[in-house]
């Protein structure tokens, strides 16, 4: 699959072949959702927690006589249904991360990729380097090549102007080679990809 390269001021770089083994497969909506709900799952604090009767500071001895008084049988206060008691069946910290084989994870981001190659979404910049941290000039060049909601992922390394000047610009998100991942891919409207994050890719999956 061969694919037009362009500059940041939107100029043609030339063209680059893409291997259809990983932009040229036809998605799976299945595959693609089991991989994000292990990527949202896996980050998921899980630190919520509540004091259960067991960690109730509080008298355990019997609050009154069993027979005689009229009343329901009660034995300790620190029970739920006692004001200042433990909560019943209440959340305790845990993990809430998923398994997910090694070979679906990586299935998963082929899918991604040819998902945003077959809608048309996938665009090659020949490098992410702007001489100058200025948002204005790297706003007007986004401009012009239409993009307005962009995950951008460079090579091993980002270039730390172009990250800081594309920090403060709303629905951009920069990442390195190291940090792609199916979700933000599929959250963002278009998908621009380096040479080099192109280059890694195929060695990746090589």
């Amino acid at each position: 699959m061969d694919v037009k390269v362009t500059t940041l001021a939107g100029k043609d770089a030339g063209k680059v072949t893409l291997a259809d083994e990983i932009f040229g497969l036809e998605p799976r909506e299945d595959i693609l959702q089991r991989v994000v709900r292990w990527q949202l799952a896996k980050r998921q604090q899980g630190t919520h927690q509540t004091k259960g009767r067991a960690d109730i500071s509080r008298t355990g001895a019997k609050m009154y006589r069993q027979k005689g008084t009229g009343r329901a049988r009660h034995s300790s206060a620190r029970a739920p249904q006692f004001r200042g008691g433990g909560k019943a069946h209440g959340p305790v910290s845990r993990s809430h991360a998923i398994d997910l084989p090694k070979k679906v994870r990586a299935l998963g981001l082929k899918h991604a990729l040819s998902a945003k190659a077959k809608a048309s979404a996938l665009i090659v910049i020949d490098d992410l380097v702007v001489n100058e941290i200025k948002t204005r000039a790297l706003v007007d060049s986004f401009a012009k090549l239409g993009l307005t909601n962009v995950l951008m992922i460079g090579g091993a390394e980002i270039d730390q102007n172009f990250r800081r000047a594309a920090a403060n610009i709303p629905n951009v998100d920069v990442l390195p080679i190291q940090g792609i991942n199916v979700y933000d891919i599929l959250r963002r409207g278009t998908l621009v990809l380096s040479k080099s994050a192109i280059e890694a890719l195929e060695e990746r999956f090589k």
